[in-house]
């Protein structure tokens, strides 16, 4: 499925990202980048847009509902993102919105779970499953409130994130649209399921309206050869 090259694309986007913001060492490699340091803000456009290092140990847009269900939400994102890559081979042959929406919200997932999963091991700080995820768009739309929380900026998040939120939106937009679709599949498989019926009973009547034939021609013969007698 080619659609899998833009979840890949999200992947690789993402991790770059986020190794770039928290910097990374490879000595095996010869490899060191500093990135940012933990709370550094960089201002790309004014007060409204910045770049901002920070780490989310829960769920998206900086939630976190504790540490106690940090294994859960790990094991509940790897689960899902394995159900999103079997639920997109399922709509393969669907509209290219719905496969797009599909594969923007598994390449965010599984973007946010390499973070969950293996960042606590390459960063040295937490075992398997309670990695933390990096966050750094940092933007000021509107003060609000949200489970709870009040926030006087937006929370900070990363492309993983963006690209969940793209594909939900996309499959809103386009909700009214893959309806009609599967309305149109459905139709047309009850269509196909009735032809197949009908021929079905066809094929079923054909012996026996044979042998009726082959009877009435068996009479017709016998009776020819009475008459010649």
């Amino acid at each position: 499925m080619r659609i899998l090259y833009l979840t890949l694309g999200v992947i690789i986007a993402d991790q770059i990202s986020k190794f770039y913001i928290k910097g990374i060492s490879i000595p095996a490699l010869n490899l060191n980048f500093e990135g940012m340091y933990f709370g550094e803000s960089i201002s790309v456009i004014g007060d409204f847009f910045k770049i901002t290092f920070t780490e989310n140990p829960g769920m998206a847009f900086g939630f976190d509902p504790g540490s106690d269900f940090k294994l859960f939400i790990s094991v509940f994102s790897l689960v899902a993102s394995i159900g999103l890559l079997v639920y997109l081979y399922t709509v393969r042959n669907k509209s290219l919105s719905l496969k797009i929406a599909i594969a923007l919200i598994l390449g965010g997932a599984i973007g946010n779970v390499i973070d969950r999963m293996f960042y606590g091991l390459i960063f040295d700080y937490a075992p398997l499953f309670y990695g933390k995820v990096v966050d750094f768009f940092d933007f000021d739309f509107f003060n609000f409130s949200i489970f709870g929380r009040s926030y006087d900026r937006w929370p900070i998040f990363n492309i993983a994130d963006a690209a969940v939120s793209i594909g939900v939106l996309i499959l809103l937009f386009f909700y009214k649209h893959h309806e009609a679709e599967d309305k149109k599949i459905r139709d047309a498989t009850e269509e196909l399921d009735k032809q197949n019926n009908t021929e079905k009973l066809i094929s079923e009547n054909e012996p026996s309206s044979k042998k009726i034939n082959d009877g009435l021609s068996d009479g017709e013969a016998d009776k020819g050869k009475e008459i010649s007698v």
